[in-house]
């Protein structure tokens, strides 16, 4: 199938399809007309890259997971280096996470002190705003 008909078997636009094969997800054969001919076997494996996508998961460490990936979920077999991999990315979302919560907090507080200073009136009384 062409990449038309790929793209609108599976839902996910040419474009991305495109970005997918040069990530080295995807590999179509060409034709001899040079266009893209993909087998019946890419549409799993769109299905497994926008899970694993869904999971947060870069386009560099699905490449490294795809060769242990079974089924549309997909199923990831769990060899010693694909749990490196999926364990060194739960870490970076874990430090993204604190930080968020960290930034969150620092925002909090600042709402709290402007409350408590009073926020019925701006600019407070006294006080002209530049022109």
């Amino acid at each position: 199938m062409r990449i038309g008909e790929l793209s609108r078997r599976t839902g996910v636009n040419a474009h991305q399809l495109r970005y997918y094969e040069s990530q080295g997800l995807l590999e179509p054969a060409r034709g001899a007309n040079g266009y893209r001919e993909y087998d019946e076997s890419a549409l799993l494996r769109v299905k497994q890259i926008r899970h694993l996508l869904g999971a947060g998961l870069s386009s560099e460490d699905i490449a490294y997971l795809l060769p242990c990936a079974t089924g549309e979920a997909p199923t990831l077999v769990g060899c010693p280096e694909l749990l490196a991999a999926m364990r060194s990315r739960l870490r970076r979302l874990d430090d993204q996470l604190a930080s968020l919560a960290q930034s969150r907090d620092a925002l909090a507080d600042y709402i709290e002190a402007a409350e408590r200073v009073g926020g019925e009136s701006y600019p407070p009384l006294g006080v002209t705003q530049p022109a």
